[in-house]
């Protein structure tokens, strides 16, 4: 009996509704420990609040979303996205998945309630939240399907994306798209310093002060703090193509070297600048020395180890850093040796102005705007100078970087060095802000923050991971004030971190290569060419 294949249509339906299948059972799981239980405060103790609306609303938002992207429901039929009438019956189909879900729970939640032990409670979640977030996904699938085959361009380039052949790999672009690329990256970051520049003024006219404005200019010194760093991964990472997840150890030898050498020697922060960024960048050195033959996941197993000890030394030599308790009290920055008090000799009394409190934060602001700049200026003319080439041959491949006489161990320590000394200056201005600081500072997490900046941002691109550390930083904590939430159903205290990184994980599905995963060589040889990122080892050529 010969055996028939299945029409396309159907081919494609039984793998989209396979792909979605599976992405909602792992929602499920991973809902189950993070969604489905909460802790509250009870007058009797803490209360376990059992949340099964949540976990099932979770589970079908995953199935829809994934469904639609199996489907291909954002694409027209002509670039192999689903027929009119396919289209219409998966429609249907979400939309029963939705109901089904709603109906489901509530079938069961009475049963469960039944169930429930002493000091357990359910929370229930109303109808109009479920009628919420389905016009959410059915107005987002609406959107792409609109937009996509509407916006001139984006047709073009989606029929380019899914080109695979050599011919089409590697295009030749003229000398006005070259331009016009360069002119809006000057924009975008004039436009950015422009912004930073201006952000506390800013902040105070829309809040009614500076006072008033602490929390905002609090959150921007945050972020330029994650800018230097991520700037100074990227020389390691970006640049020379070495992965580096121990990258908080550094930060954390410029944050102790600035606290001890000014609690026990009374030296300035000014004087204990520089010297936290050579001590890191000695310790970058050290590092350097036992990975120079490893790459790839051996190298990122050894630097996150590095970091590891780091932080364990941190809190097990208590007689010099104070163990788990940290080190307090760390001396204030000041203007050049002029502080920022209410005294006669302070600031605010030698230039005749009312002193406030907000004098030192503004310099603070300043001040790690200034490191950051220096930052980037220092990594793009590094970029410009042969060092800066042997990185980027280092990181292509590094068996034709030694074929070109290039000495790959100098390279690897010069890009480790000079990373670290950055993290260092970022570790002293992180000691001098917080005015105490302890190992539970700097544990893995901050490195794992870093590095991710790094990747979303781009590789290699300095705007890019700028613009990607104010998302990283400063999205976390504008969603804890978004109450929005609280009206479909979620707590943005609860699941902001959680909505965070599954905008992350979107964008890394359409996004791979960052947010500015093109930027122009420093070389040119004859003719600028735009390489597909096939066609390079680390996928952001």
């Amino acid at each position: 009996m010969a055996v028939t294949a299945a029409p396309p249509a159907q081919t494609a339906l039984a793998a989209a509704l396979k792909s979605a299948g599976f992405a909602a059972l792992v929602a499920f799981g991973l809902c189950i420990p993070i969604i489905a239980l909460r802790t509250d405060q009870s007058p009797s103790g803490l209360m376990l609040t059992l949340r099964p609306h949540a976990v099932a609303l979770m589970t079908v938002l995953t199935f829809a979303v994934a469904f639609a992207r199996a489907i291909r429901l954002r694409l027209p039929q002509s670039l192999g996205g689903p027929s009119p009438l396919l289209r219409l019956a998966a429609f249907a189909g979400i939309a029963a998945v939705f109901a089904l879900g709603f109906l489901a729970t509530e079938a069961l939640t009475p049963p469960l309630a039944g169930l429930i032990l002493p000091g357990v409670a359910i929370s229930f979640m109303p109808p109009k939240v479920w009628l919420v977030w389905t016009g959410a996904v059915f107005a987002l699938i609406l959107a792409q399907g609109l937009i996509v085959p509407a916006v001139p361009g984006l047709l073009e380039a989606t029929r380019r994306s899914r080109a695979r052949s050599e011919k089409e790999a590697v295009t030749t672009a003229t000398d006005g798209e070259a331009r016009a690329s360069r002119r809006l990256g000057s924009f975008a970051s004039v436009a950015l310093l422009g912004f930073a520049v201006a952000f506390p003024v800013i902040a105070a006219v829309a809040t009614g002060g500076l006072s008033e404005g602490r929390y905002w200019i609090d959150l921007g010194i945050l972020v330029l703090t994650y800018v230097m760093l991520g700037w100074g991964l990227n020389i390691v990472v970006g640049l020379a193509g070495l992965l580096d997840l121990g990258y908080v150890a550094f930060y954390a030898v410029g944050a102790y070297s600035y606290a001890l050498l000014s609690t026990t020697f009374d030296l300035s922060f000014w004087v204990c600048l520089p010297v936290a960024g050579i001590l890191a960048a000695f310790w970058g050195l050290l590092l350097g020395f036992p990975v120079l033959r490893l790459r790839g996941d051996y190298l990122a197993i050894v630097t996150l180890a590095f970091g590891e000890i780091i932080r364990l030394v941190l809190i097990n030599w208590v007689n010099v850093t104070g163990g788990g308790a940290g080190i307090s009290s760390i001396p204030r920055v000041t203007f050049f040796g002029i502080p920022f008090s209410a005294d006669e000799d302070g600031f605010a009394a030698r230039l005749g102005i009312e002193f406030t409190p907000m004098h030192r934060i503004l310099f603070l602001y300043y001040l790690i705007l200034a490191l950051a700049l220096v930052t980037n200026l220092v990594t793009i003319r590094l970029r410009r100078l042969p060092i800066g080439r042997a990185w980027e041959a280092l990181r292509e491949d590094e068996i034709a970087c030694r074929s070109l006489g290039i000495d790959t161990t100098n390279t690897k320590l010069t890009a480790f060095a000079m990373g670290a000394m950055f993290g260092g200056f970022a570790g002293s201005f992180f000691a001098v802000r917080q005015g105490f600081i302890s190992p539970e500072s700097f544990n893995f997490l901050e490195s794992a923050i870093v590095l991710a900046i790094v990747v979303l941002g781009g590789m290699g691109s300095q705007i890019g991971v700028a613009v990607a550390a104010i998302f990283m930083t400063a999205g976390p904590e504008l969603l804890r004030d978004l109450d929005v939430f609280k009206e479909v159903g979620f707590d943005p205290n609860e699941l902001r971190l959680l909505l965070f990184g599954l905008a992350m994980a979107l964008m890394m599905i359409w996004r791979p290569r960052g947010l500015v995963s093109v930027r122009e060589p420093t070389v040119i040889l004859k003719e600028r060419r735009a390489i597909s990122a096939s066609h390079v080892r680390e996928g952001h050529g």
